[in-house]
């Protein structure tokens, strides 16, 4: 949505599931970086301004970064730069609120910003004959935004409930509270960018006025644009709408955030609700951003955390098997740094056991230098990063970005490959020596609160360096011009057409499909292989077997056990992993082209020699049910597979994908083995190719690796029917005392992929929920500030898919936005969308199709998902004429004959105290269910 809170400690919210996919981002050192190739000039108003012209695309990214993060948060104004960044998206002078979006989303691009502790930054990807309009608008809104009453209590409400989200629905969201004030005692770094409901309380209109009239000018930002433009003509827009922006006259108020050396060790123990495993978290005070250290530091936590052969995860994931998952994660800010690690402690074990193999792990490295294989790993994969980091051209002015903000220095980018090549094995030791210290350190242990230890409550009184009698007079206080004095929108220039590629089709020998599609640009190459085969060919009572199957292909072959194959993705420069869903499983492996050879022969041998030896069961199993009591403590996904069982009951649909706590446990060698030999069949398989590489090249490479592959059973019987009969409508409350939110999820029985409404239910759901312009967002967030953002998605299968709407909420608004969202799905259905709404969710549909093809893997993507639904190769290039020719009357009769809400499903998780009278008050038949009763292996649910 609006936000994104870049900071290392997001990495403590490890709530994806524990994947058992190996995904090192790699590659060796002859795999040259391309420099960033940006032009700067510097207007007199003192905004410097960063250009690079790419005609192979037919976008255009525009991005402004101010230096004001939140260090610069006034005193009793924590979260406040945060706030602030919502409130840009709003009116000016001369454009009404949300007409970023329109002038983004609406012409088939995409707009968001972020918010750290330095900066704030703001960025559109947008066609390329849209330039001119997003250069007015940038310019507009930093010298004349209206900032209303009215507007200023929504975007509050709605940062409320993105903390809510973040931090109080999440187990491990207080995390991010609590580190940075261990780390600092006296830098703002120290508090979190989100900040917390009593400052947030605290802020007024006038603050925020005051905060924009500060740090808001031309001297204090960069202007970023990369694409497809014309320089003069660029220049032109920036000296016409840029340049006339003068400077207020003060000066520039500068926050010093350093910290002094620590004095010695600190600890502290934090208690928080739903919290379903402990962890624990180790973290030292590092460097700044541009100091000589970084690049050692950075590679010391390569060789720390990066991919399965690290050091951490080998020793307390795979060896010792008494943490769900460990890793680390080091942060460079522009004034301070940290080095941080932590782990989820596996079910049964302590903080403690955590606490003394982390620092075991570091205490290695200040004891003995690193090996060279560890340190060519390291580099390789961070070489690899840059690599795939500068693949689109909102990619490479990111990285531009960054750079400015922490050094002001746009040649450090393209110096920081060299600076990492050069790092030694002394310099590691050298850098643990000097940081790693346990004088040094900091620690946190989190575990869950009970009757004897309640929730640890949140420090909000935190001194800072900028009070609010430091920030800037008002000035002048904007209001929305009459539409006749407004300044005119630019007008549109050419559109530039995106272009897709020819797609090879051919089969080998063994019956399996390859289709093959070349791009021109970064020498990156990838493949999917898919076979038909997923959660719909589970039996009954083996709900995670698709899943186990898939994640242990990464886990030991007949010659390389899982320790040899984590190192060799790493040598090679690959990432290969594996996966599975509704109707299929696949294997992939992304490589730079000079390697790509030996990662596909790697990722052959992964697929076609399987060890699925039972001691790596046996950690899978344990890691799985780590995640999914992760998992099941957290609203939202309890919503989600609580929704499916509501809607397709005990048939194969239903059951989760992962597995739950009873099936897990039960699966056996001999399932694994038996579902791998009878459904990973090359007759039946498609190996799609994508990036630089050739037909005839692809056509040597797939006979190589899987020419003399056979199938090793005969064709399995007809599978179940997997989404069985419809059933009746239920409303389902799962019951979870103290949740910090709600999830509400409205579901409905929807169509396959093939059906002949496809394209009309897709414009509508794009319509209903699926940008941020949708009518759900508009309703719920934008208008009464009542979630941080609301979603709809079809879930399009082989057989009927599961359509869904959701959001999250403060537990007492649970029911008021379970009925927004049914008003709206009933909207659709007996009401045509406008001929404005048209044109708008048409060109997101089709703008998101052009960014897909930008990439290797987005174009992979769309060519495999293509060949599993067997639709023919021609619909790449007929996608925009389909998407482009749907009408209202297509959209409104689809949506009435597939998803009438008079079918619908309503299923909230969350503190049912808060809400059930009222639910109970609409809706007299609810089921009642505590979240300690639920029972997902049941279609009843308990």
């Amino acid at each position: 949505m609006k936000s994104r809170l870049l900071s290392a400690v997001a990495a403590l919210a490890l709530l994806s599931g524990a994947p058992a996919i190996a995904q090192a981002q790699t590659a060796p050192a002859s795999v040259e970086v391309p420099p960033l190739g940006f032009v700067k000039r510097t207007l007199a108003n003192g905004m410097d301004v960063y250009t690079s012209r790419d005609t192979s695309t037919s976008n255009v990214t525009v991005q402004v970064w101010y230096r004001v993060g939140s260090k610069d948060d006034p005193q009793n104004r924590s979260g406040f730069a945060h706030l602030f960044e919502h409130l840009m998206f709003k009116a000016t002078k001369d454009f009404p609120d949300e007409t970023f979006d329109r002038l983004t989303e609406d012409v088939g691009g995409a707009n968001n910003a972020f918010t750290s502790d330095d900066v704030t930054a703001y960025h559109e990807t947008i066609p390329a004959n849209h330039l001119e309009r997003l250069i007015f608008a940038e310019a507009s809104r930093l010298s004349s935004l209206v900032v209303d009453e009215a507007v200023f209590e929504s975007e509050r409400d709605v940062v409320k409930e993105e903390y809510r989200q973040g931090v109080l629905a999440n187990p491990y969201g207080r995390m991010r509270l609590f580190l940075p004030m261990l780390l600092f005692k006296e830098s703002p770094y120290r508090r979190s960018t989100i900040g917390s409901i009593e400052d947030l309380d605290a802020a007024t209109i006038e603050d925020v006025r005051r905060f924009h009239a500060t740090f808001y000018r031309p001297d204090n930002a960069v202007l970023i644009v990369a694409g497809n433009f014309d320089q003069a003509e660029l220049d032109g827009w920036i000296d016409r709408y840029m340049a006339p922006i003068t400077n207020p006259n003060r000066p520039l108020e500068v926050t010093d955030a350093r910290e002094p050396e620590p004095t010695g060790p600190r600890e502290m123990t934090v208690r928080a609700p739903n919290v379903p495993l402990p962890a624990i978290v180790r973290a030292w005070p590092t460097v700044p951003y541009g100091h000589p250290d970084r690049a050692a530091l950075t590679v010391l936590d390569g060789v720390l955390s990066t991919g399965e052969s690290s050091r951490l995860y080998r020793s307390l994931v795979y060896e010792q098997q008494i943490a769900a998952q460990a890793g680390s994660s080091p942060d460079f800010s522009q004034q301070a740094g940290y080095l941080m690690t932590q782990a989820i402690m596996s079910d049964g074990h302590t903080v403690d056991e955590g606490l003394t193999a982390l620092n075991a792990e570091i205490a290695k490295f200040r004891d003995a230098p690193v090996t060279e294989a560890e340190l060519t790993e390291a580099k390789n994969e961070l070489i690899a990063d840059a690599l795939r980091g500068r693949e689109t051209v909102q990619d490479r002015a990111n990285v531009l970005g960054w750079t400015l903000i922490n050094t002001n220095d746009a040649s450090v980018a393209d110096r920081e490959i060299a600076e990492i090549q050069a790092v030694t094995a002394a310099d590691i030791q050298r850098v643990a020596r000097r940081y790693l210290t346990d004088e040094r350190s900091v620690t946190l242990r989190y575990l869950s609160a009970d009757d004897a230890n309640p929730v640890t409550p949140q420090e909000t009184n935190i001194t800072a360096p900028v009070t609010l009698a430091d920030l800037a007079p008002v000035g002048q206080v904007f209001t929305l011009l009459p539409e006749g004095q407004r300044a005119q929108m630019p007008a549109t220039t050419e559109p530039v057409a995106p272009t897709t590629p020819p797609v090879a089709d051919f089969r080998l020998d063994n019956g399996m499909r390859v289709l093959v599609v070349e791009k021109d640009g970064l020498p990156l190459i990838s493949a999917r292989l898919n076979f038909d085969a997923g959660v719909a060919n589970e039996a009954p009572g083996k709900a995670g077997l698709a899943s186990m199957t898939a994640g242990l292909l990464t886990q030991g072959t007949t010659t390389r056990t899982a320790p040899q194959i984590a190192t060799e993705i790493e040598q090679l420069g690959a990432a290969i992993g594996a996966g599975s869903g509704a109707d299929f499983s696949n294997v992939y492996a992304n490589a730079p082209a000079n390697v790509f050879p030996e990662a596909l022969a790697l990722m052959a041998d992964l697929v076609r020699n399987p060890a699925f030896a039972g001691e790596e069961l046996d950690r899978q199993r344990d890691q799985t049910l780590d995640a999914l009591r992760i998992s099941l403590s957290t609203p939202g996904p309890v919503a989600g597979q609580a929704a499916a069982r509501v809607v397709y009951g005990a048939a194969p649909y239903g059951a989760p994908g992962s597995g739950t706590l009873t099936t897990v446990p039960a699966l056996t060698q001999a399932d694994v083995v038996g579902f791998h030999r009878t459904y990973y069949r090359p007759s039946e398989a498609t190996l799609v190719f994508s990036g630089a590489i050739t037909e005839s090249q692809a056509r040597s490479l797939a006979q190589s690796a899987f020419g003399d592959w056979r199938d090793a059973t005969a064709a399995p019987a007809a599978r179940i029917e997997p989404a069985g009969e419809p059933l009746p409508t239920r409303i389902v409350v799962v019951d979870q005392p103290g949740a910090g939110q709600a999830a509400v999820t409205v579901a409905l029985r929807g169509v396959s992929r093939t059906d002949a409404d496809y394209f009309p239910l897709t414009l509508g759901n794009t319509l209903l929920g699926g940008s941020f312009t949708s009518r759900l967002n508009q309703e719920i967030r934008i208008k009464r500030g009542l979630s941080y953002g609301t979603r709809s998605g079809l879930g399009v299968r082989r057989e009927d898919g599961l359509f869904t709407a959701s959001a999250q909420t403060r537990n007492d608004a649970a029911v008021e936005v379970s009925d927004l969202i049914l008003a709206e799905i009933a909207r659709l259905s007996t009401t045509r969308p406008t001929e404005s709404e048209l044109t708008t969710r048409q060109a997101i549909l089709t703008g998101a199709f052009g960014a897909s093809l930008e990439t290797v893997d987005g174009l992979g993507g769309l060519v495999a998902g293509m060949a599993l639904y067997d639709l023919p190769m021609s619909e790449l290039s007929a996608y925009v004429g389909k998407v482009e020719a749907i009408d209202g009357e297509a959209v409104q009769s689809a949506f009435a004959e597939h998803l009438p809400v008079d079918r619908a499903s309503l299923v909230i998780v969350g503190d049912a105290s808060k809400f059930i009278d009222a639910l109970r008050a609409k809706h007299p038949n609810v089921e009642v269910i505590p979240i300690s009763e639920l029972n997902l292996d049941n279609a009843a649910l308990r």
